[in-house]
C-alpha cells in the first residue's frame, strides 16, 4: 500500500513539473501566420513589377555613396560574376512578387520559403542572434507582440506611486491572473543582421554588410479573406540618408497548389 501511495506521488509530481514547463513561441503564438500566402502589389509596382532602369532609385533615401555605387551597376558583370540573387536577400525579397510558404521548423523556429528565388528565411526565437556567418537572407531573430489589458501585468509599475495608472490593481492582494496572450491577438517583431551585400531593387540599388531590418507581420481580416502585412524598416548607415521603410501586403491562400517556386540564378542551357 504504502509503495502504491509513492507511485502516485511521483505521478502527480511529473504532471505538476510537465504543467510548469514553459510554453514554446509556437504554443504562445497569438497570430497564425503559417499556411500559404500571394503577395499583392499594392505600392512601388513600376519597380516590382518591372526591371527599373539604370539610375532610378526613386523613393529610396539614398545618401551620395549609396547613389555614386547606383549609378555605377553594371549588369552584364553580375552575371558574369554569378550574382543574378543580389536583389534577392531579406532587405528585397519580400518586394518580389511571389508567394509564401510559412510553417514551424521545430518549436521556435519559423521557416518562410518565398516562391521566388528559391528563398528561405528562418525566424528564430532567441533572445541573441546565434553566431553564423553572413549570407543572403542573414540572421533573423524574432519575438511576439501582444497588447496588454492593464499594466499591472508588465511588472513596471512603482509600489511608492499611488497616481500610477494600474496601482490599484497592482497592490491588490490577490491580483487576477493575467491574460492568455493568444486571445489578445498581436505582431510577429522580426530583427535581421549579418546579411550579405546586396541590392534593394534589381537595377543595382545597393545595400551594405551593415544594414539592419527590422520586420513587423500583422493579420488582418476583410470580407471573408486573411491577409498579411509586412512593415519593413532597414538601416544602413553606409548607405542611407534615414531608414527605408515600406510595406508590403500578402492575401491568404487555400492551399499550395500554386505554388512554383523558380531559381533566381541565370540556368544556361545543358549540352
Amino acid at each position: 500500500m504504502m509503495l502504491r501511495w509513492i507511485a502516485i506521488g511521483f505521478a502527480l509530481a511529473g504532471v505538476g513539473l510537465k504543467a510548469q514547463a514553459p510554453a514554446t513561441p509556437q504554443v504562445n503564438a497569438p497570430i497564425d501566420v503559417t499556411g500559404y500566402w500571394v503577395s499583392l502589389v499594392t505600392e512601388d509596382w513600376r519597380y516590382r513589377m518591372l526591371n527599373a532602369p539604370k539610375g532610378d532609385y526613386y523613393s529610396i533615401p539614398l545618401n551620395a555613396e549609396g547613389k555614386r555605387v547606383a549609378d555605377t551597376w553594371d549588369p552584364a558583370k553580375d552575371v558574369a560574376e554569378g550574382k543574378q540573387c543580389m536583389s534577392y536577400g531579406a532587405p528585397n525579397i519580400m518586394r518580389e512578387p511571389a508567394r509564401l510558404h510559412i510553417s514551424w521548423a521545430g518549436d521556435a523556429t519559423l521557416k518562410v520559403e518565398i516562391d521566388a528565388g528559391k528563398q528561405t528565411r528562418l525566424f528564430l526565437f532567441a533572445a541573441t542572434p546565434p553566431g553564423g556567418e553572413p549570407s543572403l537572407q542573414g540572421i533573423s531573430t524574432a519575438q511576439w507582440q501582444t497588447p496588454q489589458t492593464i499594466r499591472a501585468y508588465t511588472s513596471k509599475i512603482s509600489a511608492q506611486d499611488p497616481n500610477t495608472p494600474g496601482f490599484a490593481a497592482a497592490s491588490m492582494a490577490s491580483p487576477p491572473p493575467p491574460p492568455d496572450t493568444r486571445r489578445l491577438g498581436g505582431t510577429l517583431k522580426v530583427v535581421t543582421t549579418r546579411i550579405k551585400p546586396g541590392y534593394l531593387r534589381n537595377n543595382g540599388v545597393p545595400f551594405s554588410a551593415n544594414a539592419v531590418l527590422t520586420e513587423y507581420y500583422d493579420l488582418h481580416k476583410s470580407n471573408g479573406a486573411e491577409y498579411l502585412v509586412q512593415t519593413q524598416i532597414l538601416e544602413d548607415p553606409r548607405y542611407l540618408d534615414a531608414p527605408w521603410v515600406v510595406s508590403n501586403h500578402y492575401r491568404r491562400e487555400p492551399d499550395g497548389s500554386k505554388w512554383d517556386p523558380e531559381p533566381c540564378e541565370l540556368v544556361l542551357p545543358s549540352h
